[in-house]
């Protein structure tokens, strides 16, 4: 297995994940609350982030209106936290900066996730494979989910 560079998170741990790629696991229970990481990389212009996602850099991370933040650096261990539709952490940018808190207690070994929070604009190349009881298929945030059901349920039905 690749060896992952700075590796050495005292809350977080990158190893191979059976949702994709890698993914980011609690090396210790975790309480509810807790401000696990931090996501970081150089702040980066909109129009810069567009040209990253163009080349396939899914590290970009939405900031603010002005600018965003490239992941995609080596030192970066939050990166590898998965998308779920039924996540254990969530993001929050306090001050121009992104942290990962614990949105409930998280056991040790657990892998680490948060919902990415997409648009429903282009659903159809972000598949989902989170495996959670709730999955959509998709990764959208949440507040988009009755919306992707029915959008779902009515192509469904125009193909049958």
């Amino acid at each position: 297995m690749a060896k992952i560079p700075h590796n050495t998170h005292p809350l977080v741990k990158a190893k191979k994940s059976g949702i994709h790629g890698f993914g980011g696991y609690a090396r210790k229970p975790i309480k509810k609350g807790k401000r696990i990481i931090e996501y970081t990389g150089p702040l980066i212009s909109k129009e810069d982030a567009a040209l990253e996602l163009k080349e396939q850099n899914e590290y970009v991370f939405t900031l603010n209106e002005d600018e965003d933040i490239d992941g995609s650096v080596l030192w970066n261990l939050a990166r590898y936290l998965n998308h779920s539709c039924d996540p254990n952490c969530e993001s929050e940018i306090k001050k121009g900066r992104v942290w990962i808190y614990a949105t409930r207690s998280i056991e040790k070994g657990e892998e680490l996730t948060y919902n990415y929070g997409y648009e429903l604009d282009g659903f159809e190349d972000r598949p989902c494979c989170c495996g959670a009881d709730c999955c959509q298929g998709y990764m959208v945030g949440d507040e988009h989910f009755k919306t992707l059901k029915k959008r779902l349920n009515k192509k469904k039905k125009a193909t049958s």
